[in-house]
C-alpha cells in the first residue's frame, strides 16, 4: 500500500487515492476503533470510567471533534469520515470551518476521544488532507499512524449509506477565542497599533481580524474572503508580498500572514520587510529568558533554522536543541527536554506554556505583546541578528528515489559541504506534503551558495531521470 501518512497526516488531491470516499470512510473507522482501544487501556480496570467506555456501558458514546478549512472538497471528505466514525460507535461534533490549533485546544477540554481536521494547510486549493489529534490535543504519534496503515487493508468499508451520528458544539469558537485572549497580558491591549492581517483566504479569515480588533488594534484585513478555491492563492504565509505591500500602503506598525489552517504565522515590520519564524523565535526567546520564563534556558529549532540565529542565541546565553524538520519533531523535543519554546523558520512556533502545537494566532499575540511591552518597532527586533545567506530551492518531481540510491547527487552534496568548510551547510530532502525535493545551501557568501545549489540540482535532476523505476519508495520526510 505504501506509506499514507507524511509529516502532517494524509494528503493528496480529493478524488484520487487516498482521498477517495471508500478509503476515507475506512480511515475514520479504523482510527476511531484504534483510539477507543487506547482509551479503554488508559482507564483502570473495573473503574466507572472503564465501564462507561465499554461499547455496552452506560455512558454516552465517545465524542470526536471535526473541523476543516474552507476548501470546497472539505464537506464531502468530512461526510465520509463521519460515516467511518459512526460505524466505530462514536458521535461526531462537526465544528465547521476552524483553525487546526483550535481543534488541538478543544479536543482535551471537550473530553473527546480525538480531533480530526480536514486541511492541506499551506498547499494549493486542489489539495486536501486529514490529520488526527489524540485526546490530549497532540498530533497522532507515528506508531499509531503505522498501526492504522496496517489495519486499513483488512477493514470493511462502512458504505456510503452508513448513518452519520452528529452533534453540535455552538460554543467551540467562542471558547477558543477566549483562550487566545487569555494569553495576552490582562493589563495591556493593542490600542493605537495598526496591523495588516492576511488570513490566506483560510480558516482564520473571520476569527483573526475579530481577535485583534477586539484587543484594540486597527486591523486592515486582506485574504479574508474564502470561496472554496482561493485558499493560499497569492496570499498567506507562503506568499507574503500582498501583506508586505499593504503594510507600507497603510503605514501600519506591522503585518501578519497566516497559512490556510492558521497553524503558522509570519510577520512584516513597519518597512514591509519580512520577519520570518527564526526572527520571531529569537524575539520570543530573548524576551522569555529576560523574564525568567524560558524553561531550561533553551529553545528547539529545526535543521532549517539559520546559522546566524544559532550563533546569536548562544552569545546571549540561550542554548538550542536541533531536530529534523516538522512541527511534530519540535513538539516531541520540547516534551522530552521540558522546554517552553520551539519552532520552525516557516512560522510554526510552539509556546508550550499555552499549547502543545503550533498556533498562528497565538504566535501573533505573543509577538504583539512583546512589541507593546517594549515600545520598540518590529524592525529593531528583526535586525538584532545577522542571518547567513540561505538559498532554498524547491524542485518539482514526479517520483521519489531515496537519496542513498543517487551516488552522484550525494557526491555533489559532499563537494558542496567541503567547499563551505564548516562555515555553512547543505540539506537536501524530500517534502512530506508535496511532490518536491528541497535543496538548501547556506553560508557566508551568497554567490558561492547559489553556485553550489545549482550544481546539486543539476546533478539530482540528471540522475533522477536516469534512475530505474522503483516501487513503494516513498519516505516520511519533512514538510
Amino acid at each position: 500500500m505504501g506509506q499514507l501518512f507524511g509529516t502532517d497526516g494524509v494528503r493528496g488531491i480529493p478524488g484520487q487515492y487516498p482521498l477517495v470516499p471508500q478509503f476515507v470512510r475506512k480511515l475514520g473507522l479504523v482510527s476511531a476503533q484504534l483510539l477507543r482501544e487506547q482509551w479503554l487501556k488508559a482507564a483502570p480496570a473495573g473503574s466507572s470510567a472503564a465501564r462507561r467506555r465499554q461499547p455496552d456501558g452506560n455512558g454516552a458514546p465517545p465524542l470526536i471533534l471535526l473541523g476543516r478549512d474552507p476548501r470546497a472538497s472539505g464537506v464531502a471528505l468530512g461526510r465520509s469520515l463521519i460515516q467511518g466514525f459512526t460505524k466505530a460507535g462514536c458521535v461526531t461534533a462537526d465544528l465547521g470551518v476552524l483553525p487546526t490549533p483550535a481543534l488541538s485546544y478543544l479536543t482535551p477540554r471537550r473530553g473527546a476521544l480525538c480531533g480530526a481536521i480536514i486541511s492541506a494547510s499551506h498547499n494549493p486549493a486542489e489539495f486536501n488532507g486529514i490529520k488526527l489529534f489524540t485526546s490530549d490535543g497532540f498530533k497522532m504519534a507515528p506508531e499509531l499512524e503505522d498501526e492504522i496503515e496496517r489495519r486499513i487493508p483488512k477493514a470493511a468499508d462502512p458504505g456510503a449509506g452508513a448513518p452519520q451520528s452528529r452533534t453540535s458544539d455552538p460554543d467551540a469558537v467562542a471558547r477558543y477565542l477566549d483562550f487566545l485572549r487569555g494569553t495576552f497580558p490582562a493589563e495591556s491591549d493593542l490600542s493605537g497599533l495598526r496591523v495588516v492581517v492576511d488570513c490566506a483566504n483560510g480558516a482564520a479569515s473571520e476569527l483573526a481580524p475579530r481577535l485583534l480588533s477586539g484587543l484594540g488594534a486597527s486591523v486592515f484585513a486582506i485574504g479574508c474572503r474564502p470561496d472554496g478555491a482561493n485558499i493560499n492563492r497569492g496570499c498567506g504565509a507562503l506568499d507574503t508580498g500582498a501583506m508586505r505591500r499593504e503594510v507600507v500602503r497603510r503605514r501600519a506598525h506591522c503585518g501578519v500572514s497566516f497559512d490556510g489552517d492558521a497553524d503558522r504565522a509570519l510577520f512584516a515590520d513597519e518597512t514591509g520587510t519580512l520577519v520570518d519564524g527564526d526572527a520571531l523565535i529569537c524575539m520570543a526567546a530573548l524576551d522569555l529568558n529576560a523574564r525568567g520564563m524560558l524553561a531550561g534556558g533553551a529553545v528547539v529549532l529545526t535543521v532549517m533554522s539559520n546559522f546566524g540565529l544559532l550563533e546569536f542565541l548562544r552569545r546571549h546565553g540561550v542554548r538550542t536543541v536541533s531536530v529534523p524538520v516538522g512541527d511534530r519533531s519540535v513538539t516531541e523535543a520540547i516534551e522530552e527536554h521540558g522546554l517552553s519554546l520551539g519552532g520552525e523558520n516557516s512560522g510554526h512556533i510552539v509556546f508550550r506554556r499555552y499549547s502543545p502545537t503550533g498556533d498562528g494566532m497565538l504566535t501573533a499575540l505573543q509577538a504583539l505583546s512583546i512589541l507593546v511591552r517594549s515600545g520598540r518597532p518590529l524592525s529593531w527586533f528583526r535586525a538584532r541578528y545577522r542571518p547567513y545567506p540561505q538559498i532554498l530551492t524547491n524542485v518539482r518531481i514526479h517520483r521519489r528515489v531515496p537519496l542513498e540510491r543517487l551516488p552522484l547527487t550525494r557526491a555533489s552534496i559532499h563537494r558542496a559541504e567541503l567547499r563551505l568548510k564548516g562555515h555553512g551547510r547543505v540539506l537536501v530532502r524530500y517534502s512530506g506534503t508535496e511532490p518536491l525535493v528541497r535543496v538548501l545551501v547556506e553560508g557566508p557568501d551568497r554567490a558561492v551558495c547559489q553556485k553550489l545549489s545549482k550544481d546539486i540540482i543539476a546533478e539530482f535532476q540528471a540522475e533522477l531521470q536516469a534512475a530505474p523505476e522503483l516501487t513503494d519508495e516513498t519516505t516520511r520526510s519533512g514538510d
